[in-house]
């Protein structure tokens, strides 16, 4: 039963997903309700099931509540899990993703770090975004699906 729970929604073998930070957040602070997922989908990402894709806003979002709490341990050690996982890509902001995530954020009224993190997943050819915005139900670019409706 709780292997049916857990492989919902995940990804098929070799299929390239793009990731929203609070999926990085609720693996990392092991959420009480997603954490056990998010889990079982970094442990794919990291076996190499899955290639992922994510865009350097992830990291500075992850890294504002350490720094705001002054937790600079804690910001390190973010860092240094996130820049050394396996089969997960970083993407830095260019001028294609500007572009293309100024069009998303225009056409689908998204906040700018979630069009940026779609036209990243959408820029490097993923076929799937993991995320937990409602807002991303209006886009048709790419499948999403959201985390809420996966536990």
């Amino acid at each position: 039963m709780v292997e049916a729970f857990l492989s919902q929604g995940l990804p098929l073998e070799r299929e390239r997903i793009g990731l929203d930070t609070n999926v990085f957040i609720y693996f990392l602070q092991y959420h009480p309700r997603y954490g056990a997922w998010c889990a079982s989908l970094f442990d794919r990402i990291e076996q190499g099931k899955n290639p992922a894709v994510t865009s350097t806003i992830t990291l500075l979002e992850l890294l504002v509540q350490p720094y705001r709490d002054k937790k600079e341990e804690l910001a390190q050690k973010i860092f240094a899990l996130t820049s050394t996982y396996p089969k997960l890509e970083w993407v830095p902001v260019t001028m294609n993703v500007a572009d293309q995530a100024a069009e998303l954020r225009v056409r689908y009224r998204l906040s700018t770090p979630d069009a940026i993190q779609l036209a990243t997943a959408i820029g490097h050819n993923a076929t799937r975004f993991y995320g937990n915005d409602r807002g991303l139900r209006r886009v048709k670019e790419i499948e999403c699906l959201l985390v809420d409706e996966l536990v």
